[in-house]
């Protein structure tokens, strides 16, 4: 395997948990949230799903999207399973891209979204788009918890 492959796989694997956490949620609790100023259960999955979205865009356009328009956005909230069919095609589209860069692009190619505070390397980007989702999903195993929920054991 070369450093692709694994950044790939790292991003498989990552999804993979992540709705193995998501379908824990029973549907009557879908718009479940801590707190008032908190994300409900499925406008954290639509964020998480909407960010690798813009994040792959930035990745193409090697820097901040300026009029970003999601096709998300709109769309009524209506299940775990309708968001993931939604974000396929996107969420292939982006692991083709991945699949694209040499090894070199890694560390070459910038991401300049100074605009937001920072410029990153393409390598370093693409470990943060993981590690974003990884997060909520940390986030989204403390709301099962909350509810009193039985979690899912994602470390097989």
């Amino acid at each position: 395997m070369n450093t692709i492959d694994f950044l790939v796989l790292n991003l498989k694997e990552t999804r993979r948990r992540s709705i193995t956490v998501w379908q824990a949620i029973s549907v009557d609790k879908l718009n479940w949230k801590p707190d008032e100023k908190a994300m409900t259960c499925l406008e954290m999955v639509r964020h998480v799903l909407e960010s690798e979205y813009y994040y792959y865009l930035a990745i193409e356009n090697r820097g901040s999207v300026k009029d970003f328009h999601s096709p998300f956005e709109k769309r009524p909230y209506i299940s775990i399973e309708d968001e993931l069919d939604f974000a396929e095609s996107y969420h292939k589209e982006f692991l083709r891209s991945v699949h694209s860069f040499s090894n070199e692009d890694l560390s070459a190619i910038k991401i300049d979204r100074s605009d937001v505070g920072y410029v990153r390397s393409l390598g370093d980007m693409l470990m943060r788009i993981a590690y974003h989702e990884a997060v909520h999903t940390g986030q989204f195993l403390d709301y099962l918890r909350t509810m009193e929920v039985e979690r899912p054991n994602i470390w097989d």
